[in-house]
């Protein structure tokens, strides 16, 4: 993209500057569909004029906002340049990303465009990559550690870039095989209840592992891996008394393991391994009086080498907006009542 350099108008205090979109964009891939991406540009900037004629895009107003207006249009050409499409959420996330930047408030180097085309895994016709910085992060600290905890709400990416990361490994040849657990609790460990053999009891709760499992491989391959034991889902009692050598282990829903169990789960690490352990400490299923594993390890094993924590926030959410907000109101009811998921710390129903 060229662009005119950025010039003082009469107007006092006053900048402007003026992009000229290369021609192998059409300008719908820069503005959107009805022009929803330049309506996201315009209600993130609101003082800001924005005028559009032929592939001519200008903008006027506060000097701090114009400039961050013509770093937001670069690095939208820089992602489209890599034949990726702009979303209008990934046009409000790069502006967070710049705001962040130019506040102060971001503590990294990342630009938006290395956020938005970093690709974990191709498959069935759609690629799976990091959409906020966190994420990348995330993503990043995986490679880079032996043991890595993903900390967040739901909606975070937490599990699904983690699995995308051990498939990754497994089709790279890092790994021999990918094993997948998670503890089978929900307001209590109670699978006697439920109807069915020992397997229908526990599937419900696996039952989200297989789903991923479906969007980042061929559904006809899986069953064939999961019988010749290059995946193996299963609950996390079924881990005791083994090791693990070369294999990717995601340890998922993590909040709702006892100390006892992070312990011995942790310590099923064999040789050439990696494990990554999800979960959201905000959702603890775990019964009355039983501590959650989850929150006690991260102060058992912060700075500890080669272990990394992950931790992502509301502003993570890849689902629906209304996610995110609802993240944020429970926080503040909490923080404002002294209560925790809404309900009081000295309530019968105390989560731990």
């Amino acid at each position: 993209m060229t662009e005119t350099p950025t010039a003082q108008t009469p107007a006092q205090g006053k900048a402007r500057a003026q992009f000229t979109v290369p021609a192998r964009h059409p300008m719908v891939s820069v503005l959107g569909s009805g022009d929803s991406l330049l309506r996201v540009i315009e209600t993130a900037f609101p003082a800001a004029d924005i005028h559009v004629r032929g592939n001519e895009v200008s903008a006027t107003g506060d000097a701090r906002e114009v400039a961050l207006i013509q770093r937001l249009f670069d690095e939208m050409m820089l992602v489209l340049r890599t034949g990726q499409p702009m979303t209008e959420d990934a046009v409000e996330r790069s502006i967070a990303m710049l705001r962040a930047s130019e506040n102060g408030t971001s503590d990294g180097q990342e630009t938006p465009a290395e956020v938005l085309t970093q690709n974990i895994l191709s498959s069935r016709g759609r690629t799976i990559r990091p959409k906020t910085l966190n994420q990348k992060r995330y993503v990043d600290a995986i490679d880079k550690h032996t043991i890595v905890f993903g900390i967040g709400p739901a909606g975070t990416g937490k599990t699904y870039l983690a699995m995308a990361k051990a498939v990754q490994a497994l089709q790279s040849k890092q790994v021999n095989r990918i094993i997948l657990t998670r503890p089978a609790v929900e307001a209590g460990e109670r699978l006697g209840f439920l109807p069915g053999t020992l397997y229908e009891k526990i599937d419900p709760y696996l039952r989200p592992l297989y789903d991923a499992l479906h969007d980042m491989l061929d559904p006809d391959s899986i069953p064939k891996l999961m019988a010749a034991g290059t995946i193996e889902v299963a609950p996390l009692a079924y881990m005791r008394g083994r090791t693990l050598n070369d294999a990717f282990i995601i340890l998922d829903e993590a909040q709702n393991t006892s100390p006892e169990q992070m312990k011995m789960f942790l310590t099923r690490l064999g040789f050439d391994s990696k494990i990554v352990i999800t979960g959201d400490v905000t959702q603890v299923d775990l019964p009355n009086g039983t501590k959650s594993g989850l929150r006690q390890v991260q102060d058992i094993l912060e700075g500890l080498d080669d272990v990394h924590f992950s931790r992502l926030s509301s502003q993570d959410v890849v689902r629906h907006k209304l996610v995110g907000r609802i993240v944020d109101a429970y926080e503040k009811y909490d923080s404002h009542n002294g209560t925790e998921n809404g309900t009081h710390k000295g309530g019968r129903n105390k989560r731990k």
